[in-house]
């Protein structure tokens, strides 16, 4: 009985090209990923040469955007008509 029993390790077939191409893929993506969820929860510091460039005095009082006037609609609202069978 003992002799019946095959121990080999089983034949495993090359990975093909596109397995491959798909395998690294994945990791790559899952590496990006991180570094975006990296990016997200660590905040960079902002560099002391972008903060000394700007010297302008800043106002106290915001800058107010004209409003874009929307159109006109009219308020009367239309008569529906009833469909005839």
């Amino acid at each position: 009985m003992a002799a019946e029993l095959d121990f080999s390790p089983p034949e495993i077939p090359e990975p093909t090209f596109m397995e491959n191409v798909l395998r690294y893929g994945l990791f790559f993506g899952a590496i990006f990923q991180l570094i975006c969820v990296l990016a997200i929860i660590l905040p960079v510091p902002k560099s002391h040469k972008a903060d000394s460039d700007s010297f302008e005095p800043k106002n106290s009082e915001p800058v107010k955007k004209p409003k874009a006037t929307a159109p006109q609609i009219s308020k009367k609202p239309k008569k529906e008509t009833k469909k005839k069978r």
